[in-house]
């Protein structure tokens, strides 16, 4: 199943409560790449098969 499937099923309130676990700051969901997005700490984390993953080894630079 492609990303897409998954995307529905990201529950917009769990999203209201995640916090880049490196700033504490707000993440901003990008549908298109699959990510949730921190400004401050400059990464995007992926969601995978509907689960982000908050991990700094798994987030790629926006730098």
């Amino acid at each position: 199943m492609s990303s897409e499937g998954f995307e529905k099923k990201i529950d917009p309130k769990m999203l209201e409560l995640l916090v880049c676990p490196l700033t504490k700051g707000v993440l901003v969901y990008d549908r298109e790449h699959s990510e949730l997005i921190s400004k401050k700490a400059k990464l995007a984390y992926p969601v995978r098969e509907g689960v982000p993953i908050l991990l700094a080894s798994e987030a790629r630079s926006l730098e």
